[in-house]
């Protein structure tokens, strides 16, 4: 996937061919959105594809669970919440009266890695994420039910349990996620342009199901916080520990899926490439968020969420797509782009 595509920016013999003409042929892109890549900063390539508009919002899937560990790390910065290994019983008390202590056990760290216990939507049936979504109260219907692991003992990919960080960041804060990420993140990045939609439970989404919609460029930007230890304009965003502490996690669970190896924690992949550790953020149907802190880059892409080959957009990228990117932006094009 996406063999040549970047060599129409880069390289003077593409320069006259449309864009579209020099794509493999061997890679179904027709649910390619927008690919944005920067370099210390530097937009390097930024090219819409089958019509997309350059600034349409897109459906972010789980790439908002990553913008929603941000948030969490702004506001432990900001003393709102004292840390990730806070009790969420600080913030649901009613689970002091449950009769399963396991669940006074759980740590704010356990549901940002996937590894809290709660019960999950099923994501193996059909029906799963549907018949979560109907509910009325999601956030008291993941803490009422039973326990399905100890706290921090078994990864399994949970959506239902990543919401509960939306409610956490309101009940915390005192105001809801959407007005605290305008606040000290949207805002300071000057990203105005936002669609961010709320559960049942009256909460903004927290885990990408409804889906925090961004441009592609906005969600580039974002990335760059992590290159910049959270700096944006010589303005402190996102604390530099906490920077430090998704980029640099003490405890990582590895996952079946991303990038072949990738290793999870805090709402984020970590995967070694070409001896550069890539720290990335991953949604449904190949929304990508790619950090590459040695080389400085930053590369986000949005497809059709809604594609019947969402799920081989994102394999295309990770098994052929990353890989041809990175050396033509990178390499190939070293003089154009330095």
């Amino acid at each position: 996937m996406f063999q040549l595509l970047m060599l129409a920016a880069v390289i003077g013999a593409a320069r006259t061919q449309p864009i579209d003409t020099i794509r493999t042929q061997r890679t179904d892109t027709t649910g390619l959105y927008r690919i944005v890549a920067t370099r210390n900063g530097r937009v390097i390539y930024a090219h819409s594809f089958n019509g997309h508009p350059d600034t349409a919002l897109c459906n972010n899937q789980s790439l908002t669970k990553s913008v929603v560990s941000l948030l969490i790390g702004i506001a432990i910065g900001k003393k709102y919440i004292p840390s990730i290994d806070e009790p969420i019983t600080t913030y649901f008390p009613e689970l002091n009266n449950d009769s399963d202590p396991r669940k006074r056990r759980i740590k704010i760290r356990d549901i940002m890695n996937q590894a809290s216990g709660l019960w999950h939507e099923n994501l193996e049936t059909p029906n799963g994420i549907p018949d979560y979504l109907k509910l009325d109260d999601q956030t008291k219907y993941v803490l009422d039910q039973p326990m399905l692991s100890d706290p921090g003992a078994v990864f399994h990919y949970n959506n239902a349990a990543t919401h509960l960080l939306s409610a956490i960041l309101t009940k915390a804060t005192r105001q809801s996620t959407l007005a605290f990420a305008q606040a000290y993140l949207f805002g300071p990045l000057h990203i105005k342009n936002v669609q961010w939609d709320k559960m049942k439970d009256g909460y903004y989404d927290g885990c990408g199901l409804l889906s925090l919609h961004l441009t592609t460029d906005d969600m580039n930007r974002i990335g760059t916080l992590l290159l910049t230890q959270g700096e944006f304009e010589h303005r402190q965003v996102v604390p530099k520990a906490w920077i430090d502490q998704i980029v640099h996690p003490t405890q990582t669970y590895p996952t079946p899926w991303g990038f072949q190896g990738s290793r999870y924690a805090l709402c984020y992949y970590h995967y070694t490439y070409e001896n550069d550790s890539l720290t990335y953020g991953l949604g449904w149907g190949g929304q990508f968020l790619v950090t590459d802190p040695p080389k400085g880059l930053v590369v986000t892409v949005n497809q059709d969420p809604n594609s019947p080959r969402a799920l081989q957009q994102s394999i295309d990228f990770t098994q052929h797509g990353w890989e041809e990117l990175y050396k033509k932006l990178i390499f190939k094009s070293k003089k154009a782009l330095e």
